[in-house]
């Protein structure tokens, strides 16, 4: 009897059948969201025009799309690195939000008058992204401790991480970085800590730039160098590569390490490039929302800087989408969410096929012949 779904001969893993199905799950996702429309009285033609239209055809969107993105992206490569490696890690909202101080502590001191005072641009950015970098990665890398130490959860530990960072910020910036004044936050930082901007007349800086930097060297360090390859397999099956001679343990710790890592440097980012001064809820949950980019990317690296674009575009354009159609920002969200299940379950698609003779009574195929 013919069947519906055929099982490939082999996975279609070729980049066009991914971006294939990775298209078709995202178009099924906007046809399902464009009944929510219709309770509105509104078209959904023009509803999406006005929610790509924005970030994607305006110079002004497109550049708030790229502030959205970077931070986006760097949480996105910390969750391939970590997952990939087996490390199931769910704490970047804690690592963006220490890296985040890591690196407004430093811009604080370069101030005037104090120890350390003004420093050039050049040597002060590679001091920041080393210091948030390093904040972020002993973070995680406590939890990759626990976990090849002790045998921990790491998703359980890694998601109460995030608050004991969130409260570490609060105390910072309603105690002893607090500017003069009611609001729990820091003095602005001084001009020349600040990101520069790439596009005139828009607020898009340099963070998107670290963020196809870092793109790149997640991709060499996970497709072309030794100590990928060690993480990827310790990812699949952590007893072959014991009997490999692979330390398990250690690489663990070293992906916590390298994925905290990146969150932070999301976390300088966002302070340097968009705020410019540490205050409280900084993060406003990016931390879980880069995971999601990971998920549509399909955790592969050089996916990940369209995708976060993408994902940022669509952000910017919701409220763009409210101004004109009259319809809540949040129906964006509940596309964006049926994006990540319809990506996941397109994923099949991958491994099976669609028997079109099914519908005609068709007999079965030769693979379907074969006696197992």
């Amino acid at each position: 009897m013919a069947k519906l779904f055929e099982r490939r001969l082999t996975p279609a893993d070729s980049p066009l059948a991914v971006l294939a199905t990775t298209s078709a799950a995202f178009l099924a996702a906007m046809l399902v969201a464009a009944f929510l429309f219709l309770s509105y009285d509104a078209s959904p033609f023009q509803a999406y025009f006005a929610l790509f239209h924005e970030p994607f055809a305006t110079l002004r969107g497109f550049g708030y799309a790229l502030v959205r993105a970077s931070p986006l992206a760097l949480i996105a490569l910390g969750t391939i690195v970590s997952w990939r490696s087996g490390f199931s890690y769910l704490g970047f909202e804690g690592c963006f939000v220490i890296g985040a101080a890591a690196a407004g502590w430093l811009a604080l001191w370069t101030a005037p008058g104090l120890p350390i005072g003004p420093i050039p641009f050049i040597l002060f950015l590679p001091l920041a992204i080393l210091g948030a970098f390093l904040a972020g990665g002993l973070w995680a890398g406590l939890v990759g401790l626990v976990r090849a130490g002790l045998g921990g959860n790491e998703v359980l530990i890694s998601l109460m991480s995030n608050y004991v960072a969130i409260f570490v910020l609060q105390y910072l910036v309603s105690g002893p970085l607090r500017a003069p004044g009611s609001l729990p936050e820091t003095r602005l930082f001084p001009r020349t800590t600040w990101l520069p901007f790439i596009l005139p007349g828009t607020r898009a800086h340099a963070g998107i730039l670290i963020a196809i930097i870092a793109a790149v060297l997640v991709w060499v360090l996970l497709k072309k160098m030794p100590l990928g390859y060690e993480l990827i397999v310790t990812g699949f099956s952590p007893s072959a590569a014991k009997y490999a001679g692979i330390d398990v343990g250690r690489r663990l710790v070293l992906a916590a390490f390298f994925a905290g890592g990146l969150g932070g440097v999301a976390g300088l980012t966002e302070v340097l490039g968009s705020q410019h001064r540490l205050m409280d809820g900084i993060s406003g949950g990016v931390g879980f929302v880069g995971v999601v980019v990971a998920l549509l990317a399909r955790l592969n690296p050089m996916a990940v800087i369209p995708t976060a674009l993408l994902y940022g575009g669509m952000s910017v354009g919701a409220d763009a989408m409210q101004r004109r159609a009259s319809i809540p920002s949040s129906i964006t969200f509940i596309l964006q969410s049926l994006a990540v299940l319809l990506v996941l379950a397109f994923e099949a698609l991958r491994y099976y096929k669609i028997n079109f003779g099914f519908f005609r009574g068709a007999p079965p195929s030769v693979v379907e012949q074969v006696p197992k």
